[in-house]
């Protein structure tokens, strides 16, 4: 058995994954439009009125915004946590909802075959979550907005064979870039956004056990930072034991496959 994932678009002009595990196919977060998540999938054969579930990983409206279009365009149910969809709601303009299921940031999520075990996050949102997809024994983490570097996040990353990981900003571009001063502070507290190089060093630990097949890099930041820079800093740290790629801010990446 295997998995697929796509990143449809990641950054903060929006956040959306797509994840095929055992039959049974996911989407996480709402962050773009209806008609850009349905074409970006068309183009990789996929039909997204097939899809079994949106899962949301917190209130900001980059991965929430258009959770009401999925729904009601699409007919996919919406899983969320009670407080992420009401901070939501005072945020973003969702519509009408007739299919929310809830579950708590810490729960374990059986659609199908395959388990969504949700892992609660220091990041500012309301009761954000990040997310291991679980199918056979294969395990796929989607871990974006993350704060900080939590307890056993370095653990949680080496148990996985493959992981968006998050990868916002290069320190220096950050503090030379023309972000005003609290923004910046807001970036790189305890609950903003993790760093390349403390991207990097969750992966080294990874990279020991042989057992992570490729990490995409996710979530980066437009103005603090540039794919290349953060491959580099990653291909310092971590050399080549892992395959890296680099989630696009505004299209979809090729299919990546977890053997």
């Amino acid at each position: 058995m295997s998995m697929i994932a796509i990143s449809l678009q990641s950054g903060s002009s929006g956040n959306c994954i797509y994840v095929e595990a055992d039959g049974v196919r996911l989407l996480f977060d709402a962050g773009i439009t209806g008609v850009q998540a349905q074409d970006r999938l068309a183009a990789h054969g996929r039909d997204i009125r097939e899809v079994d579930a949106v899962i949301i990983s917190h209130d900001h409206g980059d991965h929430i915004r258009h959770a009401g279009v999925f729904q009601r365009k699409f007919g996919i149910p919406i899983y969320v946590t009670p407080a992420t969809l009401a901070a939501a709601s005072s945020r973003c303009t969702l519509g009408k909802l007739a299919d929310i299921r809830n579950f708590r940031s810490c729960d374990t999520i059986r659609i199908g075959d395959a388990l969504v075990h949700a892992v609660p996050t220091p990041h500012d949102g309301a009761d954000g979550a990040a997310f291991v997809v679980e199918a056979g024994a294969k395990r796929l983490g989607v871990l974006t907005d993350l704060g900080h570097v939590f307890k056993d996040l370095g653990r949680l990353v080496a148990s996985l064979d493959a992981v968006f990981l998050e990868s916002n900003y290069d320190p220096a571009m950050l503090a030379a870039g023309p972000y005003p001063s609290y923004l910046k502070q807001r970036i790189r507290g305890p609950r903003g956004h993790l760093s390349n190089l403390e991207s990097a060093e969750l992966l080294v630990r990874a990279a020991e056990t042989k057992r992570l097949q490729w990490a995409c890099l996710a979530h980066l930041s437009e103005e603090n930072n540039h794919p290349d820079v953060a491959l580099k800093t990653h291909r310092d740290v971590i050399g080549r034991d892992i395959t890296l790629h680099v989630a696009d801010r505004y299209r979809a990446t090729d299919v990546f496959r977890v053997a």
